[in-house]
């Protein structure tokens, strides 16, 4: 019969060694193995609190996992050679296991005061990198509501209530008002209280009060599947957060020469003012566009400009140039100018970008097949339409080629 191994985990928050015994190593899935322990300080995945990290003999571990009642330690196979049954020195990850424990002591706190202030019930929670969301039964939390949610965890988080664990049994689950409903297992049930704050059934760490939360932001709230999903932080990822929010708004402060309280009102006037710039600009690009258009047609058409057409052949009048200074935008906007001007296909090339843009707006012909076998020839990449067509190259001369393959 396999030994179960004894978890520690609730009562065991440190980086100091921890000595266990290595009972079993065995083959996992898709090149990892899984190690069992007579007892671990390892948190396993569940409950919305993702698992522990840290090492067994110095073998970083990958995941930790509960499976038919047996916790298992997940590591590399490679690693697995470094490992033996018999005595084991355990690290925990405590910085990690920290942010956990806060945050989900956090939602707990959060959970319940949404409850007790709105009557909406929290029916799920994710426990980010980044950010923590809590998905509540409502479908809407106004702003003002958040605001004063948030207001009231603080007052409890500096109120320091206990955070009290209960086994059930021996203690009887039914005295306790849940805020969920009770698990259909067999075993002892943890029921995590907040003195006068909430009660839940959990199986997941927590703190020994609401103090050691420091605080607990809101950060936003969204519609999702008919409920609002609550994000939130807590403890030293509020501070991670506010020094980087400061930092960004000094950065503002300094490039817009206001200060910190205003330099929202000066980012929208900005975004005012430089709306109106674009708007100029795109007026004088558009402007010069056509200025250069027409120069182009003019150097190509000839006496039968007006029609575009060749004297011999019926076929399109074919207009090529290729510009040293000009990217691809500008590129594009000189072809659709030109392309009103006059009935040709017009080729237009970047150099400095290595690309080109074709444009017909002669009736009825389909400039693809030329395009596309000039395009293979000259080791290019591109596709396009009937009337539009573009393309790249990886060398400036294939590029020449091609073009001068098309005219």
């Amino acid at each position: 019969m396999r030994m179960k191994t004894i978890p520690h985990y609730y009562d065991y928050n440190s980086a100091e060694p921890f000595k266990a015994a290595i009972l079993e190593i065995r083959p996992f899935a898709a090149d990892t193995s899984a190690v069992t322990l007579d007892a671990t300080i390892f948190y396993p995945e569940g409950g919305g609190q993702p698992a522990d990290r840290g090492a067994i003999n110095g073998v970083p571990l990958l995941n930790v996992i509960e499976k038919n009642h047996d916790i298992l330690h997940i590591i590399s196979r490679e690693n697995a050679a470094k490992l033996a049954p018999g005595a084991a020195e355990l690290a925990l990850d405590a910085e990690r296991r920290r942010d956990h424990t806060v945050h989900h002591t956090g939602q707990h706190l959060l959970s319940g005061t949404i409850l007790r202030m709105t009557g909406a019930y929290t029916l799920s929670m994710h426990m980010g990198e980044e950010t923590c969301t809590i998905d509540v039964d409502a479908k809407e939390l106004p702003v003002e509501t958040l605001v004063a949610v948030e207001d009231a965890v603080q007052t409890a988080i500096e109120e320091d209530h206990p955070v009290i664990t209960h086994l059930c049994p021996p203690e009887n689950i039914t005295a306790f008002p849940l805020r969920k409903q009770i698990p259909q297992v067999d075993e002892v049930i943890r029921v995590v209280e907040i003195q006068n704050c909430d009660f839940s059934p959990c199986c997941g760490t927590h703190l020994r009060s609401t103090g050691q939360i420091g605080v607990l932001r809101v950060l936003d709230a969204e519609k999702y599947k008919g409920m609002t999903r609550v994000y939130f932080i807590a403890g030293r990822r509020v501070l991670r957060d506010s020094r980087l929010l400061r930092r960004n708004a000094d950065i503002i402060s300094r490039a817009l020469k206001a200060p910190v309280a205003e330099t929202g009102a000066g980012v929208l006037a900005l975004l005012e003012k430089t709306s109106k710039y674009e708007q100029k600009l795109k007026f004088f690009q558009e402007e010069d566009a056509m200025r250069k258009a027409k120069a182009l047609v003019a150097a190509f058409a000839g006496a039968d400009a007006s029609s575009g057409m060749e004297n011999t052949g019926g076929k399109p009048r074919v207009i090529t140039a290729s510009f040293m200074d000009a990217d691809m935008e500008e590129t594009l906007r000189i072809g659709k100018a030109a392309q009103s001007l006059v009935p040709a296909v017009l080729i237009l090339a970047s150099e400095p970008e290595i690309k080109f843009a074709a444009f017909s707006s002669a009736h009825g012909f389909d400039m693809r097949s030329t395009l596309k076998a000039a395009l293979d020839a000259n080791h290019g990449r591109g596709g396009g339409g009937p009337s539009f067509f573009q393309g790249m190259f990886e060398k400036l001369e294939d590029l020449h080629t091609f073009i001068a393959a098309v005219r």
